[in-house]
This record gives C-alpha cells, structure tokens and sequence, in this order.
C-alpha cells in the first residue's frame, strides 16, 4: 500500500491524501490552501494521474477540504466517483460560490467558476453515516466526526485492510454537534489530524467566559468587537453562545450584534434543515423552539448596509481575514485602542490572523498601505479539533498499528509524533508524519478466503470432503454457491444455450452410425419423431438425417457436450470427404457377387478412414502401410500377415468389427 499525502504533509490547508493498493486507488479530500490564491493553493495533482482514482471521498465542507473539488472533476482527466454526506452537499454548494465571490483574484487565476459548481454537483453521490457502499471492490462507510455540521470520518476496506482517514474530528460534544464517534474495530491503518499537536484545549465553560467577557468589556467601553469567522462551522456555536448571553443580560439589548455573511440567511436554512443531525441538546430545544432563530443576532449582507454608530459586535467572514467583509472591517477598527479582535478558531499559517495573535505594531491593510494595530487581539479557539488529550485517548481506543499523521504544522506534528512514540512504547506501532509529495510505503499479506453460501452452506462437510460449486469473485471477496442460487446472491443469473448445426453430407446414415458406436460408448436411437433417422450420442448431442444433403447436430451447450460435437462433426466431414457413395438398390435385383462387391468397397473405404494408405492387391488382397510398417490383409479369410504385433491386431480387430456391420448392409435405411 502507498499513501502520500498531496497536501496536508506537515502543513494545515489543501487536504489531499492519496492512496492505492492492489489496483485500487482512493483520494480522500481535495482541499486548497486559505493562505495561498490561484493555482499556488491546489494539492500537488500533477504528482498523480487523476484517471486511475476510483473512488474520492470528502470528509466535510470547509475549504481546506473541499474546494478543489470543482477544478479537480470539471478540469482534470478524473472519471471516478465522489461521495460526501448529504448535509456536507448542501453546505458545499453554498460555501464555494461564496468563495468564488469573495476571491480578490483575477479572472486568469480563478480555478473555476459558478458554472463548474453547479455541474460538479451532479457528479457529487451522497453516503449517510454507518451506510456501506461499495465501489470497484473498494468497500467503505462513515462514522460522525464532530467538528462541523456533516462532518465525517471514512473507513476503507480494500481486501481486508482497512485504513480510517478521520478528516478534522473533535471528541468533544459542544453546543450543538455530537462528538466523533469511535469505530467498533481497530483499523490497520489511521490516517489521523494533528492540527493542535501537543496542545490541550481549555475546558468549554472557562474558553466561553473568557470569549463572552471580552466582548462584554469592549461594549460597554463603546467599543466595536470584530468575530472573523468562516460562514459555517464555528460561526453557528459562537452565535448561540452570544444570543444566550444577550438573553441573559438585559443592559446589552441595544447593542447589535451583526452576523455579516452574505451566506447568511441559507446558512441558517441549512442548519435548520439537517437538526436531526444535531446532538439532543439542540433537538430537545427545537422540540420547543427554533434553537437557530436568534432573537438578538441581525444578518449584515454588506458593509454598504452597516451603520456603523457607536459600540457594535460583527460576526464575518472569512475567518483567515485575507478579504471581504472581515477584512474590511478589521483595516477600518484596527487603529482603534477601544476596539477588539476576537480570533475563535485555528489561524492557518500565511494569513492575516495568524499574524496579528502574535499582536505586531503595525500592520498591512488591503489597499497596501501600513497602519498602527491599537485594536486588542484575542486568541479563543472554539476550533472543534481533537486537542492531545483527545488525539491520544482516540488512538488509545483503536490501538491502530500504523498511525499516519497528516494535517498540522511541522512543529507541533513533531512533537505529537514523540509523545504518540512515547505512549505506544513497546505496542509495535508505526507512527510517521509524511511532509507533501512524500510516500509512505506499508505491505499487508492477505490470505484468499472463498465462503460458501445459500444450500452449500447448509451442511459441514466433513474432513477432505470436495464442495462443488461455483466461484463467484466480487471486488476482493470469494464465495461458493450451487447454480440455482446465483439469482439469489449475485446480480448474475444463468441460462441454457442451445446449439444447432447443419453439416453437409449425403451418405448412408448406418455409416454414421457404425463410425459414432466405434468413437462412443454410449449411441442410442432418439424416438422423438420415428420418420427421421436420428441418434443421440452420450446422452448429450442429437444427430438427425433432416435431408438427403446434410445431418443436424443439437445440444445444451457446456464445455463437454461441446468437445462431444465438435468430434461428432469432424467424424461426419471425415466420412463424407472419403466415405463410399452408396447408391441404393433394389433387394430382389441384387445377386451374391454384387452383394460381396458393394461389400469389399465398404470395407476398403472403411479401412482407408482407419488406416489412411490402403492398397488394394490381386485376389482380394489389402496392403496397409502405416509409419512404415506393412501389413497384408486377406480380404476373404481376415488373416493378417505383418510383422509388427500390434498393428497386425489393430488391423485384424477393425476387420472383424467391420465384417460384421457390412454383411449385409441394410441399403434401404438410407
């Protein structure tokens, strides 16, 4: 097995990870890089041939794991097929043409456009969660992942190995998604996130209050709270949590808390929609009320629609700010000393706000120009990752035996990588953290195991007893059934092929008869219409005199009745290519020396189809040369003079069985 990562290796951004393994060949994500623009922020797909990939699975919507995919289905040679859940669907049709909106790129190195959305969507399958598919004899399924709305962890089985790609998981339940689920069986291979490495999250209630007194302080000292946050995601936690807290705190009502996203108001129809893919805390709560229609939260499609009067909190997108609606009110507050910056979620290395956590003096606007940064920064990561505790906990449970580690800056993927080694000390575990481009080769033996079902299965056959049937390979698995249930098991069904052949001959029908009972051991007259001469050979093909020009062959086709008439209708050809004419005669005008010379011609020519060289001497007399050895046949007495034993009694046996048929010959059945 190769995996190599195509993004992701040692970095976080451009999810790409591409696998093969007995011919098959799986991609799971097709991300691009938050930091980078153009073809800059693609995987490394010119490493691969897009054609071979057979199946690609996309574990959620974010754009580090999804938004390549246009480019990649509409402008590369890939014909497989891509799965993805159907929340994940929804939300990536949104989140992409936004993303198309927003890029301040040229039309030149744009990836793709509205129009290779739209028609990557008819390409895109959905898979619902523990649903197994099975694609090319690549079996896999998926497991809730946490993280966000639709996210999902994939499990592939390709002849009995199995790999787990976990995609960004969190095992932390928070306020309205499950945590990830732990499969039910170690995998032989984990692909695994290691985005926050070593680090470990504060508790969920102390990372809320520092979040909700930030803000609280900034407005009450009239100041304006600025959120960068991705549209979906992140966005809707934080959302409940401020709406709650507004609740709570009558003397903030009049101050507006703005979720600025021009994908606002379908966000919402999203998330209302898929509900039941939500923990019981939201479903119990939408029980009673829409836990998503904010009473203190307005939506902000521009900033031209944005009074922006006295002390205010903007939720906006992107999360990265390197453009839009962020980024333009963070270039517009940040000179401000009254003004904060709240970061809630993982800052990707190269953007804007991961340069302003370290908190430099001035700072790069949009339009080029530098400006003093006063604003206050805070770094709250409400990011659903698995932090170290959960990572190790999770590999703790699956004891996996080879870890892969993907998705995470060099640094901290170094240090988990030593504190995994640490903990599997003495297990056996394989732990590597592949850079971009970099395979990683495993080998995996596995034995071919063949089950047998329906009636076989019925009774344990005992100790060297043979089971018959048939093998039916599918993908990678084997399985033994009888005939009648191959409707029942497999798509595939059988049927009887019956074949007939017309083969040209014009002889006496009793000659085919002698020669078939000399091949054959079995030839017995057919009774099915009693006027036309016919003989079933072996219980298996049917010969019939159909006309005075040629014989008919039939049978049920299968490699033996097959054999059996391929030999029948080469005989035929044999005989009608040096078989005497037989020319019927009347009985009463035949006397006994016409008699005996139609005889002596049957037994010369049945010689010369036995023998080949066959002379014919004075006296009635038969010289039969063969391989060089030749004997003397007395055609009257069947004495044979020849020096090699066992012609001279091949020859005399063919005589005597001959004499027997041709004494006399029933001319009339012809």
């Amino acid at each position: 097995m190769v995996i190599t990562p195509l993004g992701a290796g040692s970095e976080v951004g451009r999810s790409c990870v591409h696998m093969t393994f007995k011919g098959r060949t799986v991609l799971f994500d097709c991300g691009i890089h938050p930091a980078y623009s153009g073809m800059a922020a693609l995987p490394y797909f010119d490493e691969i041939d897009p054609s071979a990939i057979d199946v690609l699975l996309v574990t959620h919507f974010h754009l580090d794991h999804a938004a390549s995919l246009p480019y990649f289905l509409e402008k590369t040679t890939f014909k497989g097929r891509v799965f993805m859940t159907h929340a994940t669907k929804a939300i990536y049709r949104l989140l992409l043409s936004d993303y198309v909106k927003v890029s301040k790129v040229s039309v030149e190195d744009m990836l793709f456009d509205e129009q290779d959305i739209i028609r990557s969507m008819d390409k895109i399958e959905v898979i619902d969660f523990h649903q197994t598919l099975e694609v090319n004899g690549i079996r896999f399924w998926c497991y809730t992942a946490g993280h966000v709305l639709g996210a999902a962890m994939f499990m592939v089985d390709i002849a009995g190995v199995r790999i787990l790609y976990t995609g960004d998981y969190s095992r932390e339940e928070d306020r309205h998604l499950k945590a990830a689920e732990i499969p039910q069986f170690s995998p032989d291979i984990c692909i695994i996130e290691s985005t926050y490495g070593v680090q470990q999250h504060q508790p969920r209630h102390v990372r809320e209050k520092r979040f909700t007194d930030a803000i609280h302080n900034t407005v009450s000292q009239g100041g304006r709270v600025l959120i960068p946050a991705f549209a979906l995601g992140r966005a809707q936690e934080l959302l409940l949590i401020l709406d709650e807290y507004w609740s709570n705190h009558p003397e903030l009502h009049k101050i507006p808390i703005y979720y600025a996203s021009p994908l606002a108001k379908k966000c919402m129809a999203v998330y209302q929609t898929y509900i039941n893919s939500m923990n019981e805390r939201i479903r119990n709560q939408f029980a009673q009320s829409n836990p998503f229609h904010f009473k203190h939260i307005e939506p902000l499609n521009s900033i031209d629609n944005f009074h922006d009067v006295g002390p205010s909190v903007v939720m906006a997108s992107p999360g990265g700010l390197q453009s839009g609606l962020s980024r333009q009110l963070f270039d517009k507050w940040c000179t401000d000393k009254k003004n904060t910056c709240v970061i809630p979620g993982y800052a990707v290395e190269g953007s804007l706000a991961k340069t302003i956590i370290n908190e430099p003096r001035e700072v790069t606007l949009a339009n080029g120009l530098t400006a003093a940064l006063h604003m206050q920064i805070f770094y709250i990561s409400f990011s659903a990752h698995a932090d170290f505790p959960q990572t190790s906990g999770f590999l703790d449970e699956l004891r996996p035996p080879n870890i892969i580690l993907v998705h995470g800056e060099a640094n901290e993927m170094g240090r988990l990588k030593q504190k995994l080694i640490t903990q599997f000390d003495g297990t056996n575990t394989k732990i590597v953290s592949p850079k971009n481009c970099q395979s990683v080769e495993m080998y995996f033996s596995s034995e071919k195991m063949a089950k047998t079902i329906g009636r076989l299965a019925e009774k344990i056959p005992e100790v060297e007893e043979k089971v018959s049937g048939l093998l039916v390979k599918k993908g990678f698995t084997y399985q033994i059934m009888a005939p009648e249930d191959l409707r029942v098991y497999t798509q595939l069904s059988t049927a009887n092929i019956t074949q007939r052949i017309a083969v040209p001959y014009s002889g006496s029908f009793e000659v085919i008869k002698y020669r078939l009972k000399q091949i054959y051991e079995s030839v017995e007259p057919s009774t099915e219409e009693p006027d036309v001469p016919a003989l079933i050979v072996h219980e298996r093909v049917t010969i019939r005199l159909d006309s005075d020009s040629y014989v008919t062959l039939q049978w049920s086709s299968d490699p033996i009745s097959d054999m059996v008439s391929d030999s029948v209708v080469a005989m035929v050809l044999n005989i009608g290519r040096e078989g005497p004419k037989v020319v019927p005669v009347e009985e009463a005008a035949k006397t006994e020396e016409e008699t005996e010379k139609v005889a002596r011609k049957v037994v010369h020519a049945l010689m010369v189809s036995l023998f080949g060289e066959v002379k014919v001497a004075e006296e009635g007399m038969l010289i039969i040369s063969v391989d060089g050895a030749v004997a003397r046949l007395d055609g009257r007495s069947g004495d044979v003079d020849c020096e090699n034993a066992a012609l001279k009694e091949r020859i005399k046996t063919a005589f005597r069985r001959i004499q027997g048929a041709v004494r006399p010959i029933p001319l009339s059945a012809s």
